[in-house]
């Protein structure tokens, strides 16, 4: 019984850290998706960002915690920057342009190896607490502070989308003329949904460098923006408490399913392909029965009609 927790305490401690940094990754997501109705298609290149700004800070000797901070600052400084040209524009063009912008970024981290070291990654950044805190209980110790980071993330999110400035946000995202009829300024709350919501999965990056110990533009593929979009959608849309719902029934999917792998003719490669059918099939059903999703509400859905 000893043998079998001591195997399977430290996989559960895995899932949750996984889960627990795409949680936050997909609360920003949320906030302009679910309560501002910006599509955003290109939300990894922000948590490219947060990650690589962290790791290339510390190796340039900035302590980690402003490291952090900085990785956080700037992914939100390029989703300001990002919003500028295109929130002006139909939602459409925004999710154009994310797509594009989080590519090039992608090929510029590739090829740029002066800078990012190419496709060789960046690794031997330092971690929070690593000469304190044993190897054996390093995990469970980072899951802790990981957690801690995800509950301010969610309070903060909560109290914001709560406030007066939250409900101008839902009414932009049912009819942005209601708020400009009244005198706000929707295009400057759009920019500020999706300068917060980048910063936030830029934070993400910095926890998923921190975890990985290693990053690479591999890292960051666009599949990573839609397992955000799977998590959204799962939990609810326009729901914090959904959103980290989603995330841990995902990756909890995505684990379990290792399992059947000894009672299937599939090949790694073939599993994997598997693994996103049964995702599909889950959303499908999910669509089907409950279409806004696990603690959604239908007057909630974004751009419903």
């Amino acid at each position: 019984m000893i043998e079998y927790v001591c195997v399977v305490f430290p996989y559960v401690t895995t899932i949750l850290l996984i889960s627990t940094i795409y949680a936050v990754f997909a609360l920003g997501l949320n906030l302009e998706w679910g309560f501002t109705g910006l599509i955003n298609f290109g939300h990894v290149a922000f948590l490219a960002i947060g990650a690589y700004t962290t790791a290339m800070l510390n190796l340039g000797g900035c302590p980690l915690v402003l490291s952090v901070v900085g990785g956080t600052v700037m992914a939100g400084l390029f989703g300001l920057l990002l919003g500028i040209p295109t929130l002006r524009l139909r939602e459409d063009y925004l999710a154009i342009v994310t797509v594009g912008f989080s590519e090039v970024l992608r090929f510029i981290l590739l090829n740029e190896e002066w800078l990012t070291r190419g496709p060789f990654g960046i690794y031997g950044f330092d971690r929070p607490f690593q000469d304190v805190i044993p190897c054996q209980y390093y995990n469970i110790s980072l899951l802790i502070l990981f957690v801690a980071i995800l509950i301010i993330v969610y309070t903060s999110l909560e109290k914001l989308v709560h406030s007066p400035w939250g409900r101008v946000l839902k009414s932009v995202r049912e009819d942005e003329t209601v708020p400009a009829a009244l005198g706000k300024n929707v295009f400057s709350y759009k920019l500020q949904s999706l300068a917060i919501g980048s910063a936030i999965a830029g934070l993400a990056g910095a926890m998923l460098a921190l975890y990985l110990q290693y990053i690479d533009p591999g890292t960051f593929k666009p599949v990573e923006t839609f397992y955000a979009w799977i998590i959204v959608i799962l939990g609810g849309t326009a729901s914090n408490k959904g959103t980290i719902v989603g995330a841990l029934i995902l990756w909890t999917l995505f684990s379990a399913t290792k399992f059947i792998n000894p009672y299937l003719p599939f090949t790694a490669h073939q599993m994997g392909a598997f693994r996103m059918i049964m995702i599909g099939l889950l959303l499908m059903l999910l669509m089907m029965h409950k279409p806004e999703g696990i603690f959604g509400k239908k007057e909630e859905l974004a751009l419903s009609d």
